[in-house]
């Protein structure tokens, strides 16, 4: 079982179900090899990546790994804070994401690493054969190929890895139990901050972006557009081997299930449209209000790590007002309602 703040994996179990039933050869055993794996792996003791040469802080540190294939951490050490591109994509791509998302919230929030402390980031890529996910183990992230047929290397998406490593955030602040509803914010919380962190880069306003989440996992061969979409939670794919999009967008169609740890993945959709709407109501760029609301939210010492989503909701309330105001808090509180979430 994954800690009170961690997952087991951006890839959740009810899509590896399907590939297990309907993908081909090659994507059942990729997706049995994935679902069946031991998904929290500690970093092996004897390779630690270097500490930070100087306790600057806001300073960014990475260490990139390399496992040659197999599920051994943290691998062979392929590049460090500072040197040049090693020609592997892989290798680049988790290094510029790790730091992309150290910049966005040490820009943005004031946020000096995954700890708060200068926590230096560490990746491995090459994991395992034809790993269909990728996951933030409580210590570092690590990095699928995917299987090539279904998902591409999981580095291409640079809001799945903010994602994983904002539940690295969440441990650290709120410790939200990763089951029922707070494991439904604890997924939520993460692909906020991962689409934001994606917007930040790519300079977009709340309007012009596409709110989809693992947009540039999917391969051609898979009729969809993203692994979830915020807007329209249920739209993000519809494919003979995937299935139909079941995120719900709205408390009506909450799915009461003892699976994926009562639905995380699932019901996850209900506040990512709440945000969804709370940011495009205020207008501009996301991270600026909302994003700032669910950051102060997620800081607050009064979110039990046991919330649902009213005790989150009402806490969005009342930050929203304290930071912007009385207009700010009541589109936050509309937002809420819009998906059958009371803030009172």
């Amino acid at each position: 079982m994954p800690s009170q703040g961690s997952c087991p994996g951006f890839i959740p179990p009810y899509i590896l179900h399907r590939l297990i039933d309907h993908g081909s050869e090659w994507q059942r055993s990729r997706a049995l090899n994935t679902l069946t794996h031991v998904r929290q792996l500690l970093p092996n003791p004897g390779k630690p990546g270097p500490a930070p040469v100087a306790p600057i802080a806001g300073a960014l540190q990475r260490n990139l790994y390399d496992a040659g294939h197999l599920t051994v951490l943290p691998g062979d050490l392929v590049r460090g804070e500072g040197q040049r591109a090693s020609g592997d994509a892989a290798v680049d791509e988790a290094y510029d994401a790790l730091g992309a998302t150290h910049d966005f919230f040490w820009q943005v929030y004031g946020r000096d690493s995954i700890d708060n402390r200068g926590l230096a980031l560490v990746g491995t890529v090459h994991y395992g054969e034809g790993y269909d996910n990728a996951f933030w183990n409580g210590a570092q992230m690590v990095f699928g190929d995917g299987d090539g047929e279904v998902f591409q290397r999981f580095t291409r998406s640079l809001d799945v890895v903010a994602h994983e490593l904002t539940h690295g955030i969440i441990e650290s602040e709120a410790g939200l139990v990763y089951r029922n509803q707070s494991g439904a914010l604890n997924e939520s919380i993460s692909d906020v901050f991962g689409v934001l962190t994606r917007q930040y880069v790519l300079k977009q306003t709340a309007e012009q972006a596409d709110w989809l989440i693992g947009a540039d996992l999917l391969t051609d061969k898979v009729q969809g557009k993203g692994l979830r979409s915020m807007s329209h939670p249920g739209t993000a794919y519809d494919d003979p081997v995937l299935g139909k999009d079941p995120q719900p967008a709205h408390m009506r169609d909450f799915v009461v299930t003892q699976d994926d740890n009562g639905g995380v993945h699932l019901n996850s959709g209900i506040p990512n449209r709440a945000f969804y709407l709370a940011a495009t109501a205020l207008g501009g760029s996301a991270w600026e209000q909302a994003g700032q609301v669910w950051y102060d939210t997620l800081c607050d010492e009064k979110l039990d790590n046991d919330a649902d989503f009213q005790g989150f909701a009402a806490l969005t309330v009342a930050h929203a007002r304290e930071r912007f105001g009385a207009t700010q808090a009541k589109a936050v509180e509309k937002a809420w309602a819009g998906v059958g979430v009371s803030p009172g």
